[in-house]
């Protein structure tokens, strides 16, 4: 694969992955800001924007941005994460001027009409009662609330309720203003794509963007804690963290590893102690998020209320047990499983396009994939075992839980208590 990288005189970054053989060409617009970057009267505008995206521009009305790309059998979609929004479409490679098209019309000609954003607004709202509808969803917001107390990344993506009403065109308007940049964005292509072609679309449509720097999110500060929510649910759904290493950290890949061999797949700790060995739950599994000045490492778990009281400490000593015994054999697997991951992600052109997007906004370059590959391949079971050393030396981690926390046994116990477990 050849990656290439352009920034126009604007300061947007256009960044391409040709892959051979295929026909189709994935390409968007990634943008550095996201719901951290919100300020509080704001939060919830990222998610709001992104929805009205394709609601009608100067030139092209909601319908007709719909008929074009699927006249062309292409899609278009957009997501919203703490850190950024993305705009993509796939088509076919001779569409690549369409897509381009629209996605600079939608990002710089937006009209937000009334009727539409009111529209829009239900639907936001609408998505916002899902989420609290939806427990297993519901329990990361609360950790992440938990894990960073009045701070913009302890916030939900999608705002709430109060907020989201609040919104008008001037609002997301500008939002727009303040944080849609050309240094802010990259315009990533993998696929079927040409890259000087790609360049002089992106000058084409994209030219005229503003060249301002963007301020920077609130430095995250993790402080621990814990957040329940009792309900009447038939499981308990369960989320602990510690802090965990920012993308930069030389820790990143080990995280990833540690991550897999506790609670990634069938094999893992996490799996055989608590369904296959103990059948306390059905789903269990640890997660390693980063961003990018900090991190959470940790599990999740939905069970019954009844078994609360014996499957926290099992997960407490499964997390302990990895700084004293973890041994090369499941290194091996876990590093197997994370570079099967990688290649086979790098045989999607949506994927790839994403992937080079994020990689250059977070490290200012694109990852050569033997770069990565090697840097998996250092870990080994050593650098696992201080790893977790690492976590279990911050005292305070975050919990979240939702549903009946109360059940035979105790049900969940007090913060102190479980926290005391991981000292």
């Amino acid at each position: 694969m050849s990656v290439n990288v352009t920034r126009l005189g604007n300061g947007l970054t256009v960044v391409s992955d040709h892959m051979p053989h295929l026909e189709t060409t994935s390409v968007g617009v990634w943008v550095n800001t996201g719901a951290r970057n919100e300020s509080a009267r704001q939060h919830g505008v990222s998610h709001l924007l992104e929805h009205m995206a394709f609601k009608g521009t100067e030139r092209r009305s909601a319908r007709a941005i719909a008929e074009e790309i699927e006249s062309a059998g292409g899609h278009l979609n957009a997501h919203t994460t703490h850190e950024a929004t993305a705009y993509y479409a796939r088509v076919l490679k001779n569409d690549l001027p369409l897509a381009v098209d629209l996605l600079a019309d939608i990002l710089q000609n937006s009209v937000f009409e009334p009727s539409e954003l009111e529209r829009e607004r239900g639907v936001v709202i609408q998505e916002i009662g899902q989420s609290l509808d939806t427990p297993d969803d519901l329990v990361f917001d609360h950790l992440l609330e938990a894990a960073y107390v009045d701070q913009p990344l302890g916030r939900s993506i999608l705002g709430t309720v109060d907020t989201v009403r609040a919104f008008g065109r001037e609002a997301l308007r500008g939002y727009m203003e303040e944080r849609y940049h050309a240094p802010s964005m990259v315009l990533a292509a993998a696929g079927a794509v040409d890259h000087e072609r790609l360049v002089g679309l992106a000058e084409e449509s994209f030219g005229e963007l503003p060249r301002r720097l963007n301020n920077g999110a609130e430095p995250a500060n993790f402080s621990g804690g814990e957040k329940r929510e009792t309900r009447d649910l038939e499981q308990a759904h369960v989320a602990l963290a510690f802090e965990g290493p920012a993308y930069g950290d030389p820790d990143y890949y080990t995280a990833q590893i540690y991550s897999s061999m506790l609670g990634g797949g069938m094999s893992s700790r996490l799996f055989q102690e608590v369904r296959e060995k103990r059948g306390l739950c059905y789903s269990v599994f640890s997660y390693a998020w980063s961003f990018v000045d900090t991190g959470l490492l940790g599990v999740y778990a939905g069970t019954s209320p009844d078994d609360l009281a014996e499957l926290m400490p099992v997960i407490a000593g499964e997390i302990g047990r990895m700084a004293e015994d973890a041994s090369e054999e499941e290194t091996a697997r876990a590093r197997a499983q994370m570079k099967a991951g990688l290649m086979m992600n790098l045989e999607s052109s949506s994927s790839r396009a994403e992937q080079i997007a994020r990689q250059y906004s977070v490290h200012g370059r694109i990852l050569p994939i033997d770069e990565i590959i090697a840097k998996v391949d250092e870990v080994d079971a050593a650098a696992v075992r201080r790893f977790a050393g690492r976590i279990l030396s911050k005292p305070r981690p975050a919990v979240a839980a939702v549903g009946p926390l109360d059940g035979a046994g105790g049900g969940l116990e007090s913060y102190d208590r479980l926290a005391a477990r991981f000292v």
